[in-house]
């Protein structure tokens, strides 16, 4: 008999604490670590959300509420867009409404900082 059946029939006579036992024994020794088997369902949804996730690299900012500070929200907005004081005013007003379209996701976590300190709430889409 060669080494791999001899240990294969020792796995067989093996308790399941035993077979625990052993495994923890290899990632200590080996510095590795079991986990449990992925189908090919798993991966395949986790490489779509990746993939969907990688091909997203424009972002819209979109702003759903101005809360109490209306004011600070319609400054803020005038600095980011550049906005006039009545045309700020009107897209705030008009919530939910696009602020910034087609920006890089820094950007974007960016505007949407400043807006929620000023007050508002916004959304990344």
């Amino acid at each position: 008999m060669s080494k791999v059946e001899d240990f294969l029939k020792t796995l067989e006579g093996m308790t399941v604490l035993e077979l625990s036992e052993l495994v923890k024994a290899c990632e200590e020794k080996f510095g590795v670590t079991a986990s449990a088997p992925v189908t090919a369902a798993g991966i395949a949804v986790a490489s779509e959300a990746q993939e969907e996730e990688e091909e997203q690299s424009s972002f819209t900012v979109v702003i759903t509420g101005t809360g109490s500070n209306k004011i600070a929200v319609i400054k803020e907005i005038r600095v980011i867009t550049e906005l006039g004081l009545k045309e700020a005013k009107d897209l705030v007003d008009s919530a939910p409404k696009p602020v910034k379209e087609n920006v890089s996701k820094e950007e974007a976590e960016e505007i949407k900082k400043k807006l929620e300190t000023a007050g508002a709430t916004v959304e990344l889409k």
